[in-house]
């Protein structure tokens, strides 16, 4: 499965992070360990809501979709 994922940082709960990975747990665990340049500065890092697809391109596409304007009000309004 491909997944997309929504963090929200602890300390800071204004940051949040839109991701894709293959594998969800590792991936949250780099970013609280800061082994993301992206997301170190705001860890601790909380899952927010995860999306699996089984398609690759399709969770590509819905992760650029998210990191898009009208992607990050949908995601503000519906998620956070």
């Amino acid at each position: 499965m491909y997944y997309v994922y929504l963090l929200r940082s602890i300390n800071f709960p204004q940051q949040t992070y839109r991701g894709y990975t293959e594998d969800l747990k590792t991936r949250l665990k780099a970013h609280n360990e800061g082994r993301s340049k992206h997301t170190a500065k705001y860890a601790p890092w909380e899952l927010v809501c995860y999306h699996a697809f089984a398609d690759e391109q399709k969770a590509r596409q819905f992760e650029y979709y998210l990191k898009t304007g009208s992607g990050k009000a949908f995601a503000n309004k519906r998620f956070l």
